[in-house]
Order: structure tokens, then C-alpha cells, then sequence
């Protein structure tokens, strides 16, 4: 831990040397909610997000608030090991052809509906998830899917020796709408039940756990990571196949598997709370995680340390240092462009809209990392050779 705030109704946790003012204010905020237990904590690669910093682990006793979980309910990391010691440029080339061909990449959906099979099992979606219900035709469509923003798929040679396959990506539309529709359930619930006022610009309305519109969103909530789970899982055999056909690899270890966007029922300093990580790893000790950098510096299989002062959580990646338009309007296209040719990896810089996930946009994976050696120890570092992005 790097320093300890405790100016607040409880204490700010963070992982990290320096965080900017709009982040360390929604910080503020959470410190101060009627519903927060214990302390904040926030991660070595925290920035601004919506209503609460992306990077930050709050528990709550009797409440969830859908902003604390964020609009990509379940996204998340899958990393498989395969028995690959190398790869050369031409196989390389010929996986991405075929990975364009079998993913439906950025706003891209499958033509057809996939099997129902391939969903998680939605049980009575009319009475007990509404919204899963009228978005489910949509959804199945969407599994197995890409999404935009961030979401990658990246071919990557371990310091293991091994070349390792990687997927992060989320819930689609699916999530999106259980976000933002429970969050203005929540705005609505705040104003006509008289609940301990919340400011609204701070963007944390809250649903009582004792609710029947609580439940309804954990329920719906916990449907959507399992269905991100699943997501990564058909983006992941699929990458297989292609992979298997091309090099003849005939061995894929079971996957690493790890959400970063959802809030779950825990147990912390002798108290069973709801845990909202948005943005943030769990870190249980001997648990094994999934941290990324961008598409031009080493991602990491780590594993937890069960540091209960972060909730036993970890970071999700590096962390942004520049906003999606700030890094389009400030980054140099053809300096970022050489310094990944510089280190030949294919990548998917073309035009200056894609500077939003340049490497220039985000911290330095080492630092991070180097920040967090109390939460997580590192497995196997990995280096990226090709890089899809939506």
C-alpha cells in the first residue's frame, strides 16, 4: 500500500503513488456513502470512471449500487497455456485472417443465433430477470463476440517458454442494459422512499438489499457475468481450433478464468458484505489472476496473496493515464506505430481513432505491478506477439 487517507467517514486504501483529482474525489464519495463498510481501497491502476473510479473495491453492508459494478457487468480476462514453444510470423498472420473470419469483432454480431446451449441457463426470465428476458434474443447473437473499447484478443510468448492465447472481453449489450436500467431504478427508489440522501451527482444511487428490486438485480447481475464467462469461453475455443489447425497444436491447458466487474458476497474483517470490484481483481490467497497491459507492453498471470487490506482484490490491467479522446487528440499516430513495429508485434494501430488504446494511453505495467507486490506475486510474464482489438 502506498498511502492511507482519513479525511473520510472511513479510510481511503491506495495502491498507488498519485492519483488525479477527478478519481480521488469519486474516491471521496464512496468513503462517505451511508452503506460503506470498513474502507475503500483503490488500485495501483485506478483512473476516473462513472460514479465510482475504475480500479476501486468497496464493501457494503445492506445495499448495491450498479455503478460501484459498472456498465460491463462480468468482464473479465481468459489466458490459456499451450503446448507451443514458438511461433513464427506467417502462422501468426494466418491466425489473425481466421480469428477476423470466426469473431465478430467491435459492434459486429453473429448473423444467426447461437444454440441456447451456449447461453447460461436463464431459468424463468419473465418473473425473475426482466431485463435478461427482453434482451435475450439479442444476446444470443452476441455470445460469442468481441465487443470494442478495450476488449482484445493477443497471441503471447511466455517467459515460461510457452506461447499463451488471451481474451478479454465482457457481457455485450446484455450487461449494459441490466447497468443502466437498475441504475435508474436506483436514482427513482432514492426519491420516492425516503432513503439517507445520496448525493446525486456523485452517480452512486443505491438499491436496498432487502428489496425485491435488490434481488432482482444481483439476480440479473450474476446472469451477466456468467454469461461474459461464457463469452470468453466461445471466443476461447474458438481461438483454439484456429490455432490447432494452423500450427498443429494439439495442447491447450484449462484456462485462467477472472472477472473484473461484478459485486459478490464476501466475507471481510468479520462481517458478510457485498464486494464491489469495478475494475479490480480478486486476489485470494493462492488464487490465480490475470493482469494486462496494453497491446505494446507484457501482460501477467499472478498469483493472490489474500492481502486482506484490499479486500483480497488486486488491479485488472495498467490502467488508463489518458482519456480515449485525450490520447486521440495528444498521441503522436506514427510514434506509436513505430514503437510496436519497433518490437514486431503485429497490431491493430491503423488510424488515428484507434490511438485511444495505444500504448501511450496507458500506465506503465511494471510500475503497476511493482505497486501491488503486497496483493499479488507473478507467475509468468507475457510478451505480446499479435494483437486483435475491436
Amino acid at each position: 500500500m502506498q498511502r492511507v487517507i482519513t479525511t473520510e467517514k472511513i479510510p481511503l486504501m491506495l495502491w498507488l503513488a498519485e492519483l488525479d483529482a477527478d478519481a480521488l474525489e469519486q474516491a471521496r464519495h464512496l468513503a462517505n456513502l451511508p452503506c460503506a463498510f470498513h474502507h475503500v481501497a483503490i488500485m495501483a491502476d485506478a483512473h476516473v470512471g462513472y460514479g465510482m473510479p475504475i480500479g476501486g473495491v468497496l464493501a457494503t453492508i445492506g445495499a448495491v449500487i450498479p455503478n460501484a459494478v459498472g456498465v460491463d457487468i462480468g468482464c473479465g480476462m481468459r489466458a490459456v497455456r499451450t503446448g507451443l514453444s514458438d511461433i513464427d510470423p506467417p502462422e501468426l498472420k494466418k491466425i489473425l485472417a481466421g480469428l477476423r473470419q470466426a469473431i465478430p469483432l467491435g459492434f459486429k454480431h453473429h448473423d444467426k443465433p447461437r444454440p441456447v446451449a451456449s447461453l447460461p441457463d436463464p431459468g424463468d426470465l419473465e418473473r425473475e430477470m426482466p431485463v435478461v428476458a427482453e434482451e435475450f434474443a439479442s444476446a444470443r447473437c452476441q455470445i460469442g463476440t468481441l465487443g470494442g473499447g478495450n476488449h482484445f484478443i493477443e497471441i503471447q510468448r511466455g517467459r515460461d517458454q510457452r506461447i499463451w492465447l488471451m481474451v478479454h472481453s465482457g457481457s455485450r449489450n446484455i450487461g449494459y442494459k441490466v447497468a443502466g436500467q437498475y441504475n435508474t431504478l436506483a436514482i427513482r427508489l432514492a426519491k420516492t422512499k425516503g432513503q439517507e440522501a445520496i448525493p446525486s451527482q456523485w452517480q452512486l444511487a443505491a438499491l436496498p438489499l432487502a428489496s425485491a428490486e435488490g434481488q432482482r438485480y444481483l439476480r440479473e447481475m450474476e446472469y451477466c457475468v456468467a454469461f461474459a464467462r461464457a463469452n470468453r469461453r466461445e471466443m476461447m475455443n474458438a481461438f483454439q481450433e484456429i490455432v490447432a489447425e494452423i500450427t498443429g497444436c494439439d495442447q491447450f491447458e484449462p484456462p485462467v478464468d477472472v472477472a473484473h466487474n461484478y459485486a459478490a458476497r464476501e466475507t471481510h474483517f468479520g462481517r458478510e458484505v457485498w464486494v464491489h470490484r469495478k475494475g479490480a481483481t480478486r486476489a485470494f490467497a493462492g488464487e490465480y489472476g490475470i493482469i494486462p497491459g496494453s497491446q505494446g507492453s507484457r501482460s501477467y498471470i499472478v498469483r493472490g496473496l489474500g492481502n486482506p487490506q484490499s479486500f483480497m482484490s488486486c488491479s485488472h490491467g495498467a490502467g488508463r493515464v489518458l482519456g480515449r479522446k485525450e490520447a486521440q487528440r495528444v498521441l503522436n499516430l506514427r510514434e506509436e506505430i513505430d514503437k510496436l513495429n519497433a518490437r514486431h508485434i503485429l497490431h491493430s494501430l491503423r488510424h488515428r481513432s484507434d490511438l485511444e488504446e495505444a500504448p501511450g494511453a496507458y500506465k506503465d505495467i511494471n510500475v503497476v505491478i511493482a505497486s501491488q507486490a503486497d496483493l499479488i506475486e507473478v507467475v509468468t510474464e507475457l510478451e505480446p506477439l499479435a494483437v486483435l482489438k475491436g
